[in-house]
């Protein structure tokens, strides 16, 4: 077997094995009066059928929740990371508040935010928008300051305008840290939406996301649906963190080290 075809089948294997254990786990190690708390595997998969129209809607909002989110984050962040860049004194001053607003617990704003702009979709938005907004700002900020010196100097010596060196050196030598922040605001972004499904979702207007969906089985104790949404939870941030990895790799695979082939 090649190592293409062998990268392609230890994914699968290892979930076959881990399938394997859960029916050994609940079938011979757990007492039979727990057993409900983790249900078969097959009657999860029970579950994704008999919960089908629930589940595709569920995920559909808190997908356009986390998308609405996560792209404000990037177009609030880019803007706010060059401006942070170019003016010493707006950095000084912005900088250690926005790493205050970082540190406070969604949890403290979500109340306020749900008075402030109501229950449902745009509550979520607005979350997904903190929690993926920071990682973005941060590694935009410091990938424009971070660019090497001595080219700096050489477009310098070349008489580059301003303009010239932010468009042909300082955003091209920050893409790799935008990134990188691109990447962990894409896995934190289905969190804050499923999160804020939580703490503001609702059914209304068919907005219940998958936040909203666990809170609902688990109070009715449909453990079997409420794994199932767990899954899709998981697969809906492999999405969002996959198509980035993908925007990554078409971007920066032409010309960046890291996406060199290696000598042997």
């Amino acid at each position: 077997m090649n190592r293409r075809a062998l990268t392609f089948a230890l994914p699968i294997l290892t979930g076959l094995l881990l399938i394997a254990v859960w029916y050994v786990v609940r079938l011979w190690i757990l007492p039979e009066h727990q057993r409900f708390l983790l249900p078969a595997p097959d009657a999860v998969a029970r579950a994704f059928v008999d919960k089908a129209p629930q589940l595709a809607a569920a995920t559909a909002s808190t997908g356009l929740g986390a998308f609405l989110g996560f792209s404000a984050a990037v177009l609030g962040s880019a803007v706010l990371g060059l401006t942070l860049s170019l003016s010493p004194l707006v950095r000084a001053g912005l900088y250690p508040w926005l790493m205050a607003l970082q540190l406070t617990p969604i949890i403290v704003l979500a109340p306020i935010l749900i008075l402030w702009v109501g229950p449902g979709l745009k509550s979520v938005v607005v979350i997904t928008f903190l929690i993926s907004f920071f990682p973005l700002v941060v590694n935009t900020t410091q990938g424009l300051l971070s660019t090497d010196r001595n080219l700096v100097d050489l477009f310098r010596m070349g008489r580059a305008s301003p303009a010239q060196q932010l468009l042909h050196l300082r955003i091209p030598s920050a893409l790799p840290y935008f990134f990188t922040g691109l990447r962990i605001a894409a896995a934190l972004a289905p969190i804050g939406a499923i999160a804020g499904d939580m703490f503001a979702g609702n059914s209304g207007g068919g907005q219940g996301g998958l936040g909203f969906l666990a809170v609902i089985y688990s109070a009715q104790f449909q453990l079997p649906a409420l794994y199932a949404t767990a899954i899709i939870s998981c697969l809906l941030g492999f999405a969002f963190a996959g198509t980035v990895i993908w925007i990554s790799w078409l971007s920066l695979r032409r010309w960046h080290d890291a996406y060199q082939p290696k000598d042997n």
